[in-house]
């Protein structure tokens, strides 16, 4: 049954300015990709290819092209797809440096190697059982957005927040987590904050002194990736526990995982499958972690429900206690309809609700 692979571009609009370290966002541009198969009319996978700007290794200007040479190659190829083989199908079709590209890839084979369901993993929470428990973001915004976007995520039965900081004024952060923590202790409400690496060598210690008076869970990336000896030492002796975000994008190679990891020893990392090359490499960065006992977490990158899901899915079948950082589905005013929906601080996948799916009539 040889599979077909095509792709359409899709642009989604954020429902409300996003605010980020790396600017304001108000759309963001994915790739939907549909698998197919010519003995089995109507059965199809979906994967999505969403590299983030100025963060993914394969946010290039010449994006759409190796996509489509990826599909192209995938195509001339008559695949089927099994277990034994997805793995192989993903080392010769598609580069190690094209990660987004990878987890679209594997995401749509999985989806219809498991019946086309939009079903890529089979658990107690795409079968509707379980939810899993997230973190609720904070956006950058005006002090008093950021206090008001705090109260509506416990509203909505958030337990665990993140928050950015170091990106536009470091006091006006503090404020913030001092007003929360001044109404929520750390066994009501966990904070968890991510630099996005904005702190400087020169500062980055008064500042983690400071957040320290915040009984913070965790602070991601507090300084630019690729300072290792800084790293290490920070890993070693800041007052709150690092989580490693963006210092393991670009890094395919197993063995470079493992050393990366032996040498920072962070007391976390954060995984993102669409920036590290879909869910093998993720595996791979969590049989790491666990060996050398980090604390781990999976989050999303803005992708639509259908990258979502898959990665909703996949972190499911982990028995990880620690909340995740998940989206919630709600980000896009165009998301496509999906059953996922979040209820009490948990996403859940609600067997009642149907997709809706892009059209691939006049796809490439």
């Amino acid at each position: 049954m040889p599979l077909k692979i095509v792709y359409r571009p899709c642009t989604l609009h954020f429902r409300k300015e996003a605010g980020t370290s790396r600017g304001v966002l108000t759309q963001k541009t994915s790739w939907i990709l549909q698998v197919t198969d010519s003995e089995q009319p109507g059965l199809a996978g979906y994967g999505e290819c969403g590299p983030l700007p100025g963060l993914s290794v394969d946010d290039l200007p010449d994006f759409e092209p190796q996509l489509r040479a990826v599909c192209d190659l995938f195509n001339e190829l008559d695949l089927d797809v099994f277990p034994f083989n997805l793995g192989i199908i993903l080392d010769q079709v598609v580069p190690q440096h094209l990660p987004s590209i990878r987890f679209g890839v594997e995401s749509a084979l999985l989806d219809i190697m498991k019946g086309g369901n939009r079903k890529p993993f089979r658990n107690t929470f795409s079968e509707g059982k379980t939810g899993v428990l997230m973190n609720g973001l904070i956006w950058m915004g005006s002090y008093e957005n950021m206090l008001e976007q705090v109260e509506e995520k416990l509203a909505q039965g958030f337990t665990t927040l993140k928050m950015k900081v170091g990106a536009i004024d470091f006091d006006k952060e503090c404020r913030i987590l001092e007003t929360v923590r001044s109404k929520y202790n750390k066994e009501q409400i966990t904070l968890r904050v991510d630099a996005n690496g904005a702190f400087s060598p020169a500062d980055v210690h008064q500042k983690l002194n400071a957040l320290a008076a915040f009984d913070l869970h965790s602070i991601e990336q507090p300084v630019k990736a690729g300072q290792h000896e800084l790293m290490a030492a920070l890993c070693q002796s800041s007052p709150v526990p690092v989580a490693l975000d963006e210092e393991l994008i670009g890094v395919f190679d197993y063995r470079d995982k493992f050393a990366l990891l032996k040498k920072l020893a962070p007391p976390f990392i954060i995984l993102k499958p669409t920036l590290l090359g879909g869910f093998r490499h993720t595996s791979e960065w969590i049989e790491i972690a666990n060996r050398l006992q980090i604390g781990w977490w999976i989050t999303s990158a803005l992708e639509s429900n259908i990258g979502l899901n898959a990665i909703a899915q996949y972190t499911a079948a982990f028995d990880n206690p620690l909340p995740q950082g998940l989206g919630t589905g709600q980000l896009f005013v165009n998301n496509f309809d999906s059953p996922l929906e979040v209820r009490n601080g948990y996403l859940h996948y609600n067997a009642e609700k149907s997709w809706s799916l892009p059209d691939f009539a006049n796809a490439g």
